[in-house]
């Protein structure tokens, strides 16, 4: 069970916080909440943290000589004035429930990063069920090529910050805005990207009249002067912001009449090149450095908001052409047996589809995909759009699901998606070292092998000899 999100707001966190030295986190090894324990060390703070264990982002933080405990404990919050969780840690977790009876504040992530965004002019939030942590990277390559120097809080690290988060001057706040539990809701935009709408996390949202809710109520945040940049070839987006108030910025590879509209689109191995028309009239000329018809559309919306705050279009499109992609998304980690091995974080039926057509447009003779479903609600509840998604491989071998905050009780398994999916291109193996075993022996030169999910599946990567 996760523990609900705060909603004490920018202006109760910050009076509170007045009178704070020390701030701990749990969770701390989370991309987004290291970042945020880093800005608050900045800001002169004493910070320390937990998680359940050591990984290369708990390692920078320690090296940032920010205390880590791999454990949970309620002597670790002793002396601490403020403690800041992640929404996944349990209700029971023992450095929380300590906090709440010494009377110490307890701000959820979401909140936390509503306050700390509240110091900047233009404060640019990422949304959308997919391609948030690819667009919010994106903006941010082109905010940081015009050289206007944001800051920058992402979900994935991109190579060109040096991690998932970069502190810049009081101008621009580029952020990914999640929408899990409403906890962009707690946010403080100016400007709304809304890339896409469709049925996700559906442990917490039970109808698509819930998160259109959601979504409406998160650009509303916005205000009468506000924008949101919204994908008006999504039919769900459009519904969800009918009755926005503020100014809509909208963007289309479809419709010639959207704001910005994609035009003239080429491919070469998988990558676009197009034109950008704002208000039927040319902006710039684009080639991408990243494949799949996705990334025009997270391209569009980077400008649009690049647009609002200012910067010419020559300087956007050099922007766009030196995005070379973030971490775990289509990354390209080396080859075996000359086939060419890449990481992705996609874990919803969209996304895998999605990114393996990208793969598909780039040439290969042949695409492995080794999937991990995540999390039990979300595998039941989309289960046939896995085993369509996963269609789009030569062969999908799916390793066991990962649980997350969830415990097996929905009678759904990894081997029965790979028994949906079809003998002949369905497998199901259950350890990295069958898994590894298996890339090594069926892995060919001119072929692909796409290592995909948001869970622990990444740590294949140790079990793996690369040429």
């Amino acid at each position: 069970m996760a523990t609900p999100n705060t909603h004490f707001g920018a202006k109760k966190i910050g009076e509170y916080l007045e009178k704070c030295k020390k701030v701990f986190f749990i969770g701390i090894g989370g991309v987004n909440m290291s970042s945020l324990a880093l800005i608050t060390k900045e800001r002169g703070f004493e910070v320390a943290g937990s998680d359940r264990e050591s990984t290369a982002v708990t390692r920078h933080i320690e090296e940032n000589s920010i205390k880590v405990w791999y454990s949970h404990s309620a002597e670790h919050i002793e002396g601490f004035d403020a403690l800041v969780y992640t929404v996944a840690i349990s209700p029971d977790n023992p450095e929380y429930t300590a906090a709440q009876e010494a009377g110490i504040m307890c701000i959820s992530r979401a909140d936390y990063l509503g306050y700390i965004m509240t110091g900047y002019k233009n404060r640019i939030g990422v949304s959308g069920m997919h391609g948030k942590s690819t667009c919010t990277s994106m903006c941010a390559q082109v905010f940081m090529d015009a050289d206007v120097d944001p800051t920058v809080l992402s979900g994935a690290e991109l190579p060109s910050m040096g991690g998932a988060f970069r502190i810049g001057e009081k101008e621009h706040f580029i952020f990914e805005a999640c929408e899990y539990m409403d906890s962009f809701l707690d946010f403080n935009p100016t400007i709304a990207i809304v890339l896409n709408i469709e049925r996700d996390h559906v442990d917490y949202f039970h109808s698509m009249a819930q998160i259109y809710e959601s979504y409406a109520k998160f650009t509303a945040i916005t205000g009468d002067n506000g924008y949101a940049v919204m994908n008006i070839d999504d039919a769900n987006v459009v519904a969800a912001l009918s009755d926005y108030a503020g100014t809509k910025i909208t963007f289309s590879t479809k419709n010639r009449n959207a704001d910005l509209f994609a035009d003239n689109i080429t491919y070469k191995n998988g990558k676009a090149s197009f034109d950008i028309l704002r208000d039927q009239e040319l902006m710039c000329k684009v080639s991408l450095s990243v494949p799949g018809e996705h990334n025009i559309y997270n391209a569009l919306a980077a400008a649009a908001a690049a647009t609002l705050c200012s910067i010419p279009p020559d300087k956007i499109a050099v922007g766009l052409r030196n995005f070379t992609g973030a971490v775990r998304r289509t990354e390209y980690k080396g080859k075996i047996n000359g086939a060419d091995i890449y990481d992705d974080y996609g874990h919803h039926p969209t996304e895998v589809k999605t990114t393996l057509k990208g793969l598909r447009n780039m040439g290969y003779k042949k695409i492995t995909c080794v999937f991990q479903p995540h999390t039990y609600t979300r595998t039941k509840e989309l289960f046939d759009g896995f085993a369509e998604a996963l269609q789009e491989a030569d062969t999908a071998v799916i390793y066991k699901i990962y649980p997350a905050r969830e415990t097996d009780t929905l009678g759904v398994s990894s081997e029965m998606l790979a028994e949906r999916i079809g003998e002949e291109k369905g497998v199901y193996l259950g350890s990295f070292s069958e898994i590894s075993e298996y890339i090594k022996e069926n892995a060919r030169d001119g072929e692909a092998v796409m290592i995909m999910g948001a869970g622990d599946i990444c740590s294949l990567f140790d079990c793996l000899n690369f040429d």
